[in-house]
């Protein structure tokens, strides 16, 4: 199949993001980056990480879209006191029947919000790690396929830090992209308070089938990436992880450890899905670079040294994309 075919392919099976965009811009105004990240992370069956202060449409943004797809939500507030069972499920001990049977927990479902999830200790976290890599649940001695398309959808907040877990590196890696989240312009935000104080809030309605976001994955994967965007790709990675071999000596006491390979999956992924939302057929360096923060930020640790002088994993990305060569 050449380029052309691919592209009008493409064109094709993307023709649903437009009615997509439409459907949640009738409650999510502005955060078109926010919405394109929930787009790339659903089209890439990959995990998101939703940072910003408490307000920013973040629940929202995540309920609508559920909304807006035939599929099932469910909603996790993560507390101190959840436990592991309260996600997955657990045995119940059934008298008539004599025998354990199992009650499967808010984790089955096509969506799952995982709100403030930094609120909850490491062995809640735990039992994510195998819903999130394998798509699967085990309950006693039986392990449950989760359902297609399955996504965990997670906010936190960054200011409040009291009474809050670090996620551990091995959950974080899991997330394809974490999204930071920024205040909406002035304009917008007029728009928001008369959007709130109308007297009808506009409702969201299911206008695609899961099977549709299913079919639209295998699209994705038909994307066109040329080798010297594959290269493009790895360099950027291995900047990270050997900053001396890479002429960013001064990087080399700033970063305690670089991206693994899920870096470089992901980044092709979140390339390929990009290049799908503006309904291309092949990837161009520019997808890559739009997405790269996103991907990358949290997978990349910072030294004490670095912390010391204000330096955040967003400049260390900043400084990795301007040495790399753009092919």
């Amino acid at each position: 199949m050449d380029i052309r075919e691919i592209n009008e392919k493409i064109q094709q099976e993307s023709a649903f993001i437009e009615l997509l965009n439409l459907e949640l811009g009738k409650v999510i105004i502005g955060q078109k980056y926010m919405l394109d990240r929930l787009l790339i992370g659903l089209l890439s069956n990959g995990h998101l990480l939703l940072e910003g202060v408490p307000g920013l449409a973040k629940t929202l943004a995540i309920k609508s879209l559920s909304s807006a797809i035939h599929a099932k939500f469910s909603r996790l507030q993560f507390t101190p006191d959840l436990l592991p069972a309260d996600l997955v499920g657990t045995l119940i001990y059934n008298q008539k029947q004599e025998q354990f049977t199992v009650r499967k927990g808010p984790l089955f479902a096509n969506f799952v919000l995982a709100d403030e999830i930094n609120r909850a200790p490491a062995k809640v976290q735990s039992a994510l790690l195998e819903a999130m890599q394998e798509r699967q649940v085990t309950i006693g001695d039986e392990t449950f396929k989760l359902p297609e398309p399955f996504l965990v959808l997670a906010t936190q907040n960054p200011i409040e830090q009291e009474g809050t877990y670090p996620l551990p590196e091995a959950q974080l890696d899991r997330f394809m992209l974490k999204v930071v989240i920024k205040y909406p312009s002035k304009e917008e935000e007029k728009l928001i308070i008369r959007q709130n104080i109308a007297q009808e809030f506009p409702k969201i309605n299911p206008i695609i089938e899961a099977d549709t976001i299913v079919k639209a994955r295998h699209a994705v994967r038909e994307v066109y990436m040329d080798e010297k965007i594959e290269k493009y790709i790895l360099d950027i990675v291995f900047a990270t992880r050997f900053p001396k071999e890479n002429n960013l000596r001064k990087l080399d006491s700033m970063i305690s450890y670089g991206g693994s390979p899920r870096a470089s999956i992901n980044l092709a992924l979140a390339a390929k899905a990009y290049a799908f939302i503006k309904r291309r057929g092949y990837v161009i360096p520019e997808d890559v670079r739009a997405i790269c923060h996103d991907v990358m930020r949290h997978r990349i640790g910072l030294t004490y040294e670095a912390e010391a002088e204000n330096i955040t994993t967003d400049d260390v990305i900043n400084e990795v994309l301007n040495i790399v060569e753009v092919p």
